[in-house]
């Protein structure tokens, strides 16, 4: 099964993912994470991340793992790609949307996080604003964090892997 877990910067996405990962013992994909190894080898980074963990998704998806990825995914080109991932593979993809509902609390959680990942640059509010995040239009689950806790996001997402 593959489980991509997308949302703006700041919305709670990686906090999910990471306790769903260890929850269900899956794979763990951060994009985050990969971008930031490839320009700490000097890459330009625009879609190389995506590529990379498309490819290492279908890896471990072919071997039988539950692979959570953890990325914005923000437009219908990067969520046709994961489709195609979990296609290829022959496995059930199940599409999570993390949204925050109180832009208020949006910004607190942006202005106030710590990156976790070495040389990693977080997005200011107004980057996040910036983005070009497209509206979906696809089937998928949405949890709004600031209704749901971690714990009932988690419950939520799992419910659906049955």
């Amino acid at each position: 099964m593959l489980i991509c877990v997308s949302g703006l910067p700041g919305v709670g996405k990686t906090t999910i993912a990471r306790k769903l990962t260890l929850d269900i013992d899956a794979v763990y994909l951060r994009i985050d994470s990969i971008e930031q190894a490839l320009r700490n080898e000097g890459v330009r980074v625009e879609g190389e991340g995506y590529q990379v963990a498309y490819a290492v998704a279908e890896d471990n998806l072919r071997l039988g793992r539950i692979v959570i990825t953890d990325c914005v995914n923000p437009d219908a080109r990067t969520r046709a790609a994961w489709r195609s991932v979990a296609e290829r593979s022959g496995v059930h993809m199940i599409d999570v949307e993390i949204v925050c509902s109180d832009p208020n609390e949006h910004k607190r959680r942006v202005e106030s996080r710590v990156a976790d990942i070495p040389a990693h640059t977080l997005p200011t509010w107004q980057d996040v604003v910036d983005r070009d995040y497209q509206t979906w239009n696809s089937q998928r689950i949405v949890i709004d964090t600031a209704k749901q806790s971690v714990e009932q996001a988690v419950q939520i997402i799992r419910a659906a892997t049955v």
